[in-house]
Parts: C-alpha cells; structure tokens; sequence
C-alpha cells in the first residue's frame, strides 16, 4: 500500500516537472537567466523550513548534494537552450530518456539489477513515448539536431543528478536536499548565464510571475516530491515513471493551448502508462535499503 502511494507521488512529482517547459516558453528572459530564476526563487522559498536543518548534514553528504546542484544546473541549461534549436516535442522526448543514464549506472553503483519485467515495460514505454510523439516529432532541419543532442545531454546530467540523490536521500529529507542543490546550481548558472547572456533582471510583474510559478510548480513541488520519492521507490522505477512526463505536457497543451490529442497521441499515452504499470511490477526496496554514504 505505501509503495502504491509513493507512485502516485513520483506521478504528482513528474505532473509538476511537466510544466517547466510550458513557464520556459512564456518567460520573456533568456533561457539560463530563466533557470537561474528558477533556482534562486526556490531557494528563497526553501530557507525558511531547513535553515536548522543544513547544519546537521555531513561534510561528505553535503558535497555530494553540491555536485547534484552542478549536475542540475548543466542539465537547465542545455534543456532550456535546446528550446532555440528543437521543437518542443522533441525537446521533451529526448530530456525524458533518463533511464539510458539511471539503469547501467545504477547497477554499476548500488547494484540494483533491473528485472525482467522493469526492462519489458522500460521498452513499452519507450515505444509509447515514440507514438505519442509522431507526427511532432521534427528529424529535419538544420537546427534540430544541435537541440536534439543538446535536450539528450541534458537527461544525462539530469539522470546523474537523481543519481546523486539517491545516494544521500537516507541522510537527509527532501528540502534539505533541495537547498543545498540549490547553493551548487547558483554559481554555475550565474557564470554561464553572465557569460553567455548576460546577467537580467526581471522587469513586469508577469515575467515574476512566470518564475515564480516556475520555482514552486516545477523546482519545488516537482524536483522536491520527486526527491521524497527517491527514498521510498528504487532509482530505476522513479526514472521509467519520469518517461510518462510527456504525457502530462500533451494534455497541458489540450487544456491550456487546446492542441487537440488524435488517437494516435491518446494511443500513445495508454502504452507508456501500461509500461511504468509493468516496470513496476519488480519488487521495491524499502526506506532502509537507500544507499548509505
């Protein structure tokens, strides 16, 4: 019963996740300065509720969290860059294919072996998510395939990033892990964003708004739940849950776009959903089993 509520949870998580890219395309600012706001907000939000709590963590868990932060921050950037480059459905096809990253480095490093029925209903999934975005999906343009790469590098570090927490989730709850990622994500984004961009300040109440809805909708209640998740439900199951977040972006843009679903994306959904029901189906480890640092 507590595993079925934890899904429902890395579920709500992904919902969340799914409308970072909606706030990326109405922001007005560029898109690292875009992400720098993100992460700046959410710590803002955050401080309050762990700012005892930060002292507690060890020195080693502190700098793994640090380095998740960096993983974080390098996989906003190329996501939100590859906007210019690639059509929004190929963007969120390619930054969803954590589990390529999660599932060889997961077994490598904590030795969770994917069952036979995870690896049935990753390949499910997969196919599901190739359905649901044909059509949309661009292959041609001389742009593309920068933005492709860019959105596929971007699930990697994404990927290493989930990883990371995974490591420290029994030493620490959620938002602690969450602002101190945080704290590794702002210097790496401010470098590049200043570099690149240079430094903006939000100007209109609406371009604060869009932030703002950016650092709680998707930094906050996204990135965090999917963090509490990560000590309850295994990396492998959390990543294949992760691939039905283009689901959740489709049905955003039927309500908020009126982008009508055809049969084929609505087909699409009911693999990759039948898929994540199949993946996990291999047995969970409980809160205990989280790695130990």
């Amino acid at each position: 019963m507590k595993s079925n509520i934890n899904i429902i949870l890395a579920f709500l998580a992904v919902m969340s996740l799914a409308t970072g890219g909606i706030f990326v395309k109405l922001s007005s600012l560029p898109p690292i300065n875009t992400a720098l706001y993100r992460i700046l907000f959410s710590l803002v939000f955050l401080f309050p509720f762990v700012y005892k709590k930060i002292r507690a963590i060890d020195k080693k868990s502190w700098v793994i969290i640090l380095f998740s932060g960096i993983f974080l921050a390098i996989d906003l950037i190329l996501w939100n860059t590859s906007f210019h480059y690639t059509s929004v459905a190929n963007a969120n096809l390619f930054v969803n294919l954590v589990p390529f990253t999660t599932v060889p480095l997961s077994y490598f490093l904590f030795k969770e072996k994917p069952g036979k029925n995870f690896l049935i209903g990753l390949s499910v999934s997969v196919i599901g998510i190739m359905v649901l975005m044909w059509g949309k999906f661009n292959i041609s343009g001389n742009g593309s395939y920068k933005g492709d790469l860019l959105a596929f590098l971007a699930s990697v570090f994404y990927g290493l990033f989930l990883l990371s927490v995974y490591k420290v989730r029994a030493k620490a709850d959620a938002a602690t892990i969450m602002f101190i990622s945080g704290l590794g994500s702002i210097p790496v984004l401010f470098l590049t964003a200043g570099v690149t961009e240079g430094i903006m300040i939000p100007q209109t109440s609406r371009e604060i708004g869009i932030l703002l809805g950016l650092a709680l909708c998707s930094q906050i209640l996204g990135q965090g739940l999917l963090s509490y998740c990560l000590g309850k439900i295994s990396i492998l199951l959390s990543s294949v849950i992760i691939l039905s977040q283009p689901v959740f972006a489709a049905i955003y843009a039927y309500f908020l776009f009126s982008e009508i679903l055809t049969i084929k994306e609505i087909l699409g959904i009911i693999i990759i959903l039948t898929g994540v029901y199949y993946a996990k189906k291999q047995p969970e480890p409980s809160v205990t089993s989280c790695p130990q640092v």
